[in-house]
């Protein structure tokens, strides 16, 4: 299935805020309903307007998943250092996943990183049940950076990985 990775639009914002919330709940990524990260997650328009918020679509229209590329220095930038851009709220609907979504997306990412001058690298961090993803990033050629992990709460340990823009030309 050809899959087209855009610029999400304001549209679709929110729309996709749902889909990256279900996925998360679905996944058992979240302390349920209440957890507050949802807002975070959902707040689709605020990370467009201070970050890049790509959508993957199939090729009847419909929003499969998205994720968020944040440039160096950006406020959704979480370990990204000064030269490295970082993706963050990756996501596919239940319904869009095998469907080459997820892959689409984080090469989306790699491009732009690419293409951004002085971007050496691109980080992100990933919950360990993440299995899935895990894939996807080790396959595109990014490495553990156990050294890097960290709790953006008490008790949820977050790994992180790291793609050298560089050594994967």
């Amino acid at each position: 299935m050809k899959v087209t990775v855009r610029a999400a639009d304001p549209a679709e914002h929110a729309v996709l805020g749902e889909i990256i919330a279900e996925a998360y709940l679905g996944d058992g990524l979240l302390d349920g309903p209440r957890d507050p990260y949802l807002l975070k997650l959902r707040a689709v328009e605020q990370r467009a307007a201070e970050a890049e918020v790509l959508v993957a679509v199939a090729p009847e229209g419909a929003v499969l998943g998205g994720v968020t590329y944040v440039p160096p220095g950006a406020p959704w930038c979480d370990i990204a250092g000064p030269d490295e851009a970082e993706f963050r709220m990756l996501a596919v609907a239940r319904a869009g996943r095998g469907r080459g979504a997820g892959e689409a997306l984080v090469r989306a990412c790699i491009e732009r990183a690419r293409s951004a001058d002085g971007v050496r690298a691109l980080v992100l961090s990933t919950q360990p049940a993440m299995l899935p993803a895990r894939r996807i990033y080790r396959r595109l050629g990014f490495l553990r950076t156990p050294e890097r992990d960290w709790e953006p709460v008490p008790g949820l340990r977050l790994m992180t990985f790291r793609l050298d823009l560089e050594a994967s030309s």
